[in-house]
Parts: structure tokens; sequence; C-alpha cells
């Protein structure tokens, strides 16, 4: 509740954004896209715009890592922040679904865990958080790890010593 400048309660306004999700890979394993809206919501908090998830392929993710990031290989997630503050989109995240699938296997996590690290990242990236420091690192996995136990997983940044080859 807010409160009026008279001083009555009000009740505070969700912020209307939209959340696309594009799959554009065959659903099986990758979350419904209600799920994936929750934890897009969750990281993003009032920031308004609107957003779009786009599940890729490993190709399209490879092209597009390249094109934009100089690395020649698919990834987990990318994030596209938008170019203005007046068009009322917040930006894109790409995710790559096989990439997700297997560092999940990699790490020894739940693959549903690793989906929503991967759209926590990803929002967060567009919310101006980065991990180039080991401050700014310590920040954004903090933040991840607040958002991530609001859902019940688990310390993303808590690999299974079993998993480790």
């Amino acid at each position: 509740m807010s409160r009026t400048r008279a001083g009555r309660p009000q009740p505070v306004r969700a912020v209307e954004r939209e959340i696309l999700v594009q799959r554009v890979v065959a659903p099986a394993g990758i979350p419904a896209a209600a799920t994936l809206r929750r934890w897009a919501e969750a990281a993003l908090g009032g920031e308004p715009g609107d957003l779009s998830i786009r599940i890729v392929d490993d190709a399209e993710s490879q092209a597009l890592n390249h094109q934009y990031r100089g690395k020649d290989k698919p990834t987990n997630v990318l994030s596209f922040g938008a170019d203005d503050d007046f068009s009322g989109l917040l930006g894109d995240l790409v995710i790559c679904a096989s990439v997700v699938a297997r560092e999940a296997v990699e790490q020894g996590k739940t693959t549903r865990a690793h989906w929503a690290h991967m759209v926590v990242h990803g929002c967060l990236h567009l919310l101006g958080y980065d991990h180039e420091s080991d401050k700014d690192a310590e920040l954004m996995e903090n933040r991840e790890r607040s958002i991530l136990a609001q859902f019940g997983f688990p310390d993303p940044y808590e690999v299974e010593h079993d998993a480790l080859p």
C-alpha cells in the first residue's frame, strides 16, 4: 500500500507489461510460457517496459552470439536492451534451449532451475546488472539468488561436485 498526500492508504498499481514468448524449437523440456513470464516478472520488479523471450536452436544462438559478441558458438542467454526509452520496450532475451539443457546436466541442476536462472539472469542484464568485475558479479549473483529463492530454487552458483567432469 502506498499513501495519498492526505495519508490515506491506496493500493500500489502493478506495472502493466507484455511479455511475449516465442518458441522456434520443439517445446519438450521448455517451461510453459506462463512460468517463463512469472520468473521474468520477479526479476524485473517495477521496471516498466515490454519484454520478448525467444527460445531458439543452436544455429540461431550461434549466429546472434557471433554477430553481437564476436563469439562463434551458441550460448545460454543473450540480452538485448531497447535502443530508446520511448518505445515502451524493455528488451529481448534469446535463450538457447539445447545449451540450457546441456548446462543443467553438466552443473548438476534440474533443467527447470537452470531455465529459471537464465530468465532471471537475462532480465537482470536488461536492468543494467553485469558481471564484468568481481564487485558487480557479487551484486548480480546475490540478486539472482534472492529472486530464485522466492520460487524455491537453490543457489545457482553452488555446483554439485558429482556433476563436475
